[in-house]
């Protein structure tokens, strides 16, 4: 495009100079151009109009030359008009140009396909990235709480691990540049993997749980029927609904998990259980009763009429009431007794009516975490009930925190009779009371709680015990025992458990 200015601009000159004479463009690398000659008497008069002021010269024999930039123009003595362009000694590259412009369009297809080909593997890194953190969540559930997960849920997320892993290989297969966000990747997920195994050998899921149960069933159903061929006796049967004719507490079923409690996770502390009542000891009105999130103030509870419908949180009843405090809630002969708020009476509500019917202070029992369980807040006064009556469990100052035990009367909530432990009321993480006998817990670890110490009011004797007590969540918060059915109502960490309780079926021998 340059040189064609140049050649315009040239054919300009030689045609203002000549006016019309016959031209040629000539040079090394010149382009030659003719034209009819004009008359001369009109050459000084057009040249002079088209020259610049200052810009031309008269040479010998009539010429006139002109230099402008790389062209020069002039007329020959024959009256001829020539002009000369000088062009570089290279002639420009088209080809190379044209060479050029193919390379970039075919890097421009190349690059186009590489960047559709990033985006899709961006778009899969999102998407796994995602599966990584819903597995990342699955797996942490898993180790606070893996017993409620089966095998099943372990092979799924194996196959994911897998899958994620086989997208990441093929990612450093294919992708060109720097692969750190990659290599984080594959380091993450070979710990997931390892990780999953780990929490698979565990062995705290549903699966191998009632594999054990039904490995338990087969064996007392052998036992049953080589009991009918006289090959072994029969396993003696647990003691009455209600009756005290055993030996004490020797060992506990594994958790059975019932529901979380109606307020949800964040309710941790609370209490749980089944109404008593001597006079109608088949009746199954079941309370929910959790703090709230300050871990202190009971507001709510509910009560359900059945098992079932507690499990479909169905057809209940709520109550609100201002004043209770702590998870020391039992509930006995349709009445719910808690620690009144912010001191140490006892309040009685009648769960027909929500009403208080009486309050009654528990003479010097320490309150508002004095001499409270270990690990849980605001449990000064734990109320319990048994086979005989209802049971007051706390600390004062006088028995320097050590556990105090009392009967009172359920009606006027007085007290009938108090024992003084040897055992320090906060290193025992909760308590229950069966039979008379009162049985202390402490916590192993995690996973394990121990029922460690017992004293029987009946005998005025205390000891230790090594009975193994296997939990859900990390913290117990609250035990309560039912005479009817032998059960332990346990809440933990916002989840409502139950456990069978063994008894020895010979009634020991006082010393």
């Amino acid at each position: 495009m340059c040189y064609s200015r140049l050649l315009l601009l040239s054919l300009l000159f030689c045609l203002g100079s000549a006016s019309g004479s016959s031209r040629t463009l000539s040079s090394t690398h010149s382009l030659e151009l003719t034209t009819p000659t004009l008359p001369e008497t009109t050459l000084p008069e057009t040249t002079a109009a088209w020259l610049p002021s200052g810009g031309s010269s008269w040479t010998e024999g009539g010429t006139l030359s002109q230099s402008l930039s790389n062209f020069t123009g002039s007329v020959d003595s024959h009256g001829t008009c020539q002009c000369s362009v000088s062009l570089p000694d290279t002639s420009f590259p088209a080809d190379r140009v044209e060479r050029l412009e193919f390379t970039a369009h075919t890097l421009s297809q190349k690059f186009e396909r590489e960047f559709s080909k990033v985006k899709e593997y961006v778009q899969l890194i999102s998407v796994y990235e995602k599966k990584l953190l819903n597995l990342t969540v699955r797996v942490e559930v898993m180790e606070k709480d893996s017993i409620s997960y089966t095998e099943l849920d372990f092979e799924l997320i194996k196959l994911e691990v897998k899958e994620m892993h086989k997208l990441v290989i093929q990612l450093k297969e294919n992708f060109v540049g720097s692969t750190d966000i990659i290599d984080m990747l594959e380091v993450e997920i070979r710990n997931m993997t390892l990780l999953v195994e780990k929490l698979e050998t565990l062995d705290q899921n549903n699966v191998l749980s009632i594999r054990r149960q039904i490995l338990a069933l087969k064996t007392k159903l052998k036992e049953c029927e080589d009991s009918k061929s006289g090959l072994v006796p029969a396993t003696p049967p647990p003691p009455a609904p209600g009756s005290c004719s055993h030996g004490g507490v020797v060992n506990i079923s594994a958790p059975s998990v019932v529901q979380l409690n109606f307020q949800g996770f964040n309710y941790k502390y609370g209490a749980w259980g089944r109404d008593y009542s001597p006079q109608h000891p088949e009746r199954t009105l079941y309370w929910v009763a959790p703090l709230n999130t300050d871990t202190r103030a009971l507001e709510y509870y509910r009560l359900y009429d059945s098992l079932d419908n507690l499990l479909l949180y169905s057809h209940s009843r709520q109550y609100r009431i201002a004043y209770g405090q702590g998870g020391g809630t039992v509930a006995f002969n349709n009445s719910l007794y808690v620690n009144w708020y912010n001191g140490r009476n006892i309040a009685k509500i009648d769960l027909t009516t929500n009403g208080v019917t009486v309050n009654q202070p528990l003479p010097q029992a320490a309150y508002n975490n004095r001499f409270s369980y270990a690990n849980v807040n605001w449990q000064d006064i734990d109320l319990a009930v048994d086979e005989q009556a209802l049971w007051a469990i706390y600390a004062t100052e006088a028995s320097t925190g050590n556990i105090v035990i009392s009967k009172l009367n359920d009606t006027t909530l007085e007290v009938i009779s108090t024992w003084v432990t040897k055992q320090y009321k906060p290193s025992v993480s909760n308590a229950f009371i069966v039979c008379g006998v009162l049985y202390a817990t402490r916590t192993l670890n995690t996973r394990t709680e121990e029922i460690f110490y017992y004293y029987d009011t009946n005998t005025q004797r205390e000891g230790s015990l090594a009975i193994t007590m296997r939990k859900m969540q990390e913290r117990i918060q609250s035990i309560n025992y039912h005479p009817y059915d032998h059960k332990l109502y346990v809440y933990n960490d916002g989840y409502l458990l139950n456990y069978d309780l063994v008894f020895l079926q010979t009634p020991k021998q006082p010393v």
